[in-house]
């Protein structure tokens, strides 16, 4: 019996490394036909966070900070699909077809994934990873290893590069 993909969410950071893992997910959604939906989550601050940031910018940390860092990710992400989509319009001229959504939370990135997976009826799942060093290599990253535990769908993990 042949795997059915047909929604693929796919998690990132938005680090340096995150091209790579994008461009593996594109090849999955293409080699499947499925469509992408892009989740990044702004991690959940602390209270001893916020309270720092508060005295070191010297203002309250509002909702309009956390509505300014949603709509900056939300800018990365639509820079990552240009670049991606730029470079592979000979191999994949539906690549930016292949896109269902983008969503930018704030929370914390593993309950966040899974919940995004349910609720957007995602088929699999590609999340990148950071591989810190010869020893933490053979570890998949922390976020990574907690979707994995409490995941009962396909999941392609790759390191950033």
């Amino acid at each position: 019996m042949a795997m059915e993909i047909k929604k693929i969410l796919y998690a990132t950071d938005l680090s340096e490394g995150s091209t790579s893992s994008f461009h593996s997910a594109m090849e999955i959604a293409r080699k499947f036909d499925a469509g992408i939906v892009i989740l990044h989550v702004l991690e959940e601050m602390s209270p001893g966070t916020v309270s720092m940031l508060q005295w070191v910018q010297g203002e309250k940390i509002t909702k309009q900070h956390y509505d300014d860092f949603k709509a900056y990710s939300a800018e990365k992400i639509q820079a990552l699909i240009r670049e991606i989509c730029d470079k592979e319009s000979d191999q994949d001229p539906a690549c930016r077809q292949r896109i269902d959504g983008i969503h930018v939370v704030i929370g914390y990135p593993a309950e966040e994934i899974l919940k995004k997976i349910d609720e957007l009826h995602c088929d699999a799942v590609v999340i990148g990873t950071h591989s810190k060093g010869v020893i933490t290599h053979a570890f998949l990253g922390s976020v990574a290893e907690r979707v994995l535990r409490r995941l009962r769908k396909p999941a392609f993990i790759f390191p950033t590069l």
